[in-house]
């Protein structure tokens, strides 16, 4: 296959239809549009999801949840991935991210630890918030937990 031989699907391109161009193009006076009515008009029509005045599905569907816009999102990391610094290393967020141990969180609270895993090696963790596991987990391997907002 070469580029100047390349040409659309079968059956993909339609032909425009030029409609309103005299009676012998069978579209022509009302351009396909039948006769008078809202759909005949020069923007007629209802706006989508109108049904006619009768309550919308919209409207007539259950609602749940709810969307907490005081929440906090924080960038999560368990205790094992910290294994991957030297002993005596001052962990944070930027740290974590630099590394690509952690993904960008947008409005983010900061990052949180969490104790999946075991840690082995000492170091400084700096972050927002410390699961009670995470933080026993880091004091037990000779680490030191900061709280930064």
């Amino acid at each position: 296959m070469r580029l100047e031989n390349l040409q659309p699907a079968e059956g993909a391109r339609q032909s425009v239809k030029r409609v309103g161009r005299g009676i012998g193009s069978g579209m022509g006076k009302t351009s396909t549009r039948g006769h008078k009515g809202q759909w005949a008009r020069s923007g007629g029509g209802v706006r989508p999801g109108f049904e006619g005045g009768q309550m919308p599905l919209v409207r007539r569907s259950p609602k749940r949840g709810f969307n907490n816009r005081f929440r906090k999102v924080y960038a999560v990391v368990n205790v094992d991935v910290l294994n991957n610094f030297e002993a005596g290393a001052v962990v944070d967020y930027e740290t974590l991210y630099c590394e690509g141990l952690v993904k960008e969180v947008k409005q983010s609270a900061g990052l949180k630890v969490l104790g999946g895993g075991s840690l082995e090696v000492a170091l400084t963790v700096k972050a927002a918030a410390f699961s009670a596991s995470a933080k026993e987990a880091i004091e037990k391997a000779g680490g030191t937990c900061e709280l930064v907002k």
